[in-house]
């Protein structure tokens, strides 16, 4: 359960930071689809439309159900990946394909950001030229944390700096992680630091001691930080709700 959902707040820059803490997965996924849902009724209430980027972890699949049961104009609603692998849409690896399955017959629309293009930055200069065509910025971008301070696609590595730091119109771009993940040692698409910190609102999920600590020193860090998301959490100006599993 829940600690009380008392908040723990910090401040990083500009931003404000309040974590939330579960001790179950089932009222975790209550809380996080409550939200997600309150600032998709709030987008569609304010724009008549709504634009939310989310991760395609299949972990999350619980929160993914608990917002398809909400009653929300989804047809109004545009889902994008926060990222995705350079695979086909029916390998299990693909960010889409698990985002769809669920949101695709509500009606909202799901828009891939990868393309058929052989190489990385080929395929990342492709998604930025679609994400152009979107109402921007988005009303959320949820976001995970890895163990290796990663966050999205943005790997520490050789695409790092142009993923963080480059042009401030730029939405995605195509990476390469070096070292590349076990499991998943495939190209990548993701959206930028400039992309993400151009969204409305920015929510976390973690889960785990290693995601929390790994996480609460980048945040610490801030711009000085030697991971991804410290270099994220420097640039962010909105609020940030990170909420985490214990265990």
């Amino acid at each position: 359960m829940a600690k009380g959902m008392s908040k723990e707040e910090s401040e990083v820059a500009m931003t404000e930071v309040e974590w939330w803490e579960f001790e179950d997965e089932n009222e975790m996924a209550d809380a996080v689809s409550g939200d997600i849902g309150f600032i998709i009724e709030s987008a569609l209430e304010a724009r008549g439309q709504a634009l939310v980027a989310f991760p395609g972890d299949p972990e999350l699949q619980p929160v993914f159900d608990k917002l398809a049961a909400r009653d929300l104009r989804w047809k109004n609603v545009t889902i994008i990946p926060t990222d995705d692998r350079l695979v086909p849409v029916d390998d299990p690896r693909s960010n889409i394909a698990n985002i769809a399955r669920t949101f695709l017959p509500l009606g909202a629309r799901v828009l891939p950001i990868t393309s058929d293009a052989a190489d990385y930055k080929l395929a990342g200069s492709a998604a930025d030229a679609r994400l152009k065509d979107l109402h921007w910025p988005p009303d959320l971008v949820w976001l995970g944390a890895g163990t290796d301070g990663s966050t999205a696609a943005i790997y520490a590595g050789p695409d790092m700096d142009e993923a963080i730091a480059g042009p401030s119109e730029r939405r995605a771009v195509g990476v390469r992680p070096d070292p590349m993940p076990e499991g998943a040692a495939v190209d990548r698409v993701t959206l930028t630091v400039p992309a993400i910190r151009d969204s409305r609102t920015v929510l976390f999920t973690i889960s785990g001691d290693d995601e929390k600590t790994v996480l609460e020193s980048a945040i610490a860090e801030g711009a000085s930080s030697s991971v991804p998301i410290g270099r994220l959490f420097g640039e962010l100006k909105v609020p940030v709700d990170i909420y985490w599993l214990e265990g």
